[in-house]
């Protein structure tokens, strides 16, 4: 039964692919539909360009509060034209009308009670004369700034280099407004191309990883990252102490990983982590238990036994890290100690009664297995089957079931999502229409992080868009992805090139989805399969776009975006590209230099293209490295 159903499967990729069954172009991204704010009762913070209001804030004792007080002076200046000053609360004229920000008399004077808000959340409400921003925290108070310039006046952060700013003399909020606004995940990293402290804040991201930036309220900051048992159980020490080291398949001991079963494994990371701790000078709260990246795991008797023992290989890492945090949790109480679940590890235990302590937190990693073109509450993961069931037959979920038990063992999970194919980072990457369905999942489960890595150091392959709406989901996983889309676009590629662009990534959303996967670590360079008059069309939408009224800069981006397409289209020694065009090597040759010239070094994310000279141009782009 299980081979007739991936034959049908196969049979209908087959016909969608020839454009025999034609796809549907109509994408659900999902989220709740947009409402703007509603004005019934107007209290004017400016009228006519005049303003008779005074910022209010303790800018003198918390730096935070200080640069959430200049963020709303600076962009209210910008907007209507006036610059409100910005006074201390004693500081404020008698009858004086007041914007005031954070703990003050003001917000205390209001009946709530601030202390049911979560962290980074914050109240936006009018008396009918003055208007507060008060978060659970400071930083809660500046997100509460950034979503009143956002939501209420159109101010618009889309890159760390793209901000739009309306003019408009008048600066209008609700006089019966009272809003309590909180964020779905607890933990979220925004890791745009050019990201700095204000654009993280900006976004209402709180991840950093290395860096505090108390100037916007502080970040989740790490005294130890990533791979970290590299320098936790330096290789260095192998020719001394062998047994601090896994026990390969062949039985013999190997510096790829550690073997954490062994005590004076955990005695040595005690020592060195508290070191680290110790002498942190970032304000970290986080320290990582991060294998290198391979799945050479330790084969020892003591660690086979747990994994026998627990079912899954991850249960040394799990006993090692809450010993570690149970050592060290008294000496640090405010650290959280987080580890991965990646590669071997990333399945959880089928015995759940082994739980990880209040104060250790796994990081999920299993996206990078998941399909991104289906649903992962319906798709199967690569997990290097590529075998003609997997791929075509009806696989179980089990990263959507993987992700439910961590939350069943850990009271705090955060994901680490891939969200580009790194293999082929320069060509377009279908998951869009899965995103917000993916996060929403994750929130209900109960995951309280999300964490993201996108990018790879150019805007290609539409990684702009992507990273926005990521932010905007991170934040509200109810967000209108179509909405913010379109909003992007328009900004991004211009008003008349938006329309054209937005229908290429329907397009290519619905013909991926219906003939193929998408992973984040694929050679499966097809991107999907399309019929030649879908191809054609796409060129016709590409040619429109690069040919619409729009600045220098939006041309810029459209020709980028475009080299995603011709780079697929090369692969696919399709149309220009055709292998029989004896013009296909001068094209190859062009799409190379237009990648040079937009600043596009690489292709894939693990290596650089080499130089023109070194380039046989017979070769498809896929072979350019």
């Amino acid at each position: 039964m299980e081979i007739f159903r991936a034959m049908i499967a196969f049979i209908e990729v087959f016909m969608f692919s020839l454009g025999i069954i034609p796809v549907d172009t109509n994408i659900n991204y999902g989220g709740d539909e947009y409402v703007a704010p509603v004005i019934e009762t107007p209290l004017y913070i400016a009228e006519d360009g005049v303003s008779d209001y005074f910022i209010v804030a303790d800018t003198e004792n918390d730096e935070c509060i200080a640069t959430a007080a200049d963020e709303l002076q600076t962009y209210l200046e910008k907007i209507c034209g006036v610059s409100l000053p910005v006074v201390s609360e004693s500081s404020l004229p008698e009858g004086g009308k007041a914007i005031a920000l954070g703990e003050t008399a003001i917000s205390d004077s209001v009946q709530f009670d601030y202390s049911v808000i979560k962290e980074d959340g914050f109240l936006l409400h009018s008396d009918g004369e003055n208007f507060i921003i008060r978060g659970e925290d400071s930083r809660g108070t500046l997100f509460g700034v950034y979503t009143f310039l956002e939501e209420y006046l159109g101010v618009r952060w889309f890159t760390p280099t793209l901000e739009v700013v309306p003019e408009n003399d008048d600066v209008i909020i609700d006089k019966n407004l009272h809003r309590v606004v909180e964020p779905s995940f607890s933990v979220r990293r925004n890791d745009a191309m050019g990201t700095n402290e204000a654009y993280r804040a900006r976004t209402k991201m709180n991840v950093s990883f290395h860096k505090n930036a108390e100037k916007y309220g502080g970040t989740l900051t790490y005294s130890l990252w990533d791979a970290s048992l590299l320098t936790l159980v330096p290789k260095s020490l192998f020719s001394e102490h062998p047994e601090y080291f896994a026990v390969g398949e062949d039985g013999n001991r190997t510096t790829d990983h550690v073997c954490l079963t062994n005590p004076d494994v955990l005695d040595l990371v005690v020592e060195n982590a508290r070191e680290i701790m110790t002498n942190a000078t970032n304000g970290a709260k986080f320290i990582h238990i991060g294998q290198d990246d391979n799945i050479n795991y330790c084969r020892c008797e003591n660690c086979e036994a747990l994994y026998e023992k627990y079912g899954a290989v991850c249960a040394p890492t799990i006993i090692f890290t809450n010993n570690l945090a149970d050592i060290l949790g008294p000496e640090f109480p405010d650290y959280t100690f987080t580890f991965y679940a990646y590669n071997e590890t990333d399945r959880p235990p089928t015995d759940t009664s082994l739980k990880c302590r209040p104060n250790v937190a796994p990081v999920l990693c299993g996206l990078h297995k998941a399909c991104r073109s289906h649903s992962l509450l319906q798709c199967g993961a690569q997990d290097g089957d590529d075998s003609f069931i997997n791929l075509y037959g009806d696989p179980e979920p089990t990263i959507a079931e993987d992700f439910r038990v961590w939350t069943e063992i850990a009271e705090k999970t955060y994901i680490y999502d891939y969200t580009i194919n790194f293999l082929l980072s320069a060509q377009f990457f279908s998951n869009f229409e899965y995103m917000q369905e993916t996060m929403a999942y994750m929130h209900d489960i109960g995951i309280t992080g999300y964490i993201y890595n996108c990018g790879d150091g150019h805007p290609a392959a539409f990684n702009e868009l992507r990273n926005y709406l990521l932010c905007k989901l991170q934040w509200d996983v109810n967000a209108d992805v179509e909405y913010h889309m379109n909003d992007f676009l328009k900004a991004y590629y211009g008003e008349e090139a938006a329309g054209y662009i937005k229908e290429i990534i329907d397009i290519q959303t619905a013909q991926i989805k219906a003939t193929a996967h998408a992973f984040d670590f694929d050679w499966h360079y097809q991107s999907g399969y399309y019929p030649i008059h879908t191809m054609i069309k796409l060129d016709l939408l590409w040619e429109k776009a690069l040919n619409s009224d729009i600045t220098e800069v939006q041309l810029n981006n459209v020709e980028i975006a475009n080299l995603s397409w011709e780079f697929f289209k090369a692969n696919q020694m399709q149309l220009e590209y055709f292998f029989l065009n004896p013009f296909r090597m001068l094209e190859q040759e062009w799409l190379y230099d237009e990648l040079d010239a937009h600043g596009m070094d690489r292709v894939s994310s693990f290596s650089i293209i080499p130089e023109k000279d070194d380039i046989n141009f017979i070769q498809r782009p896929i072979m350019w490295e």
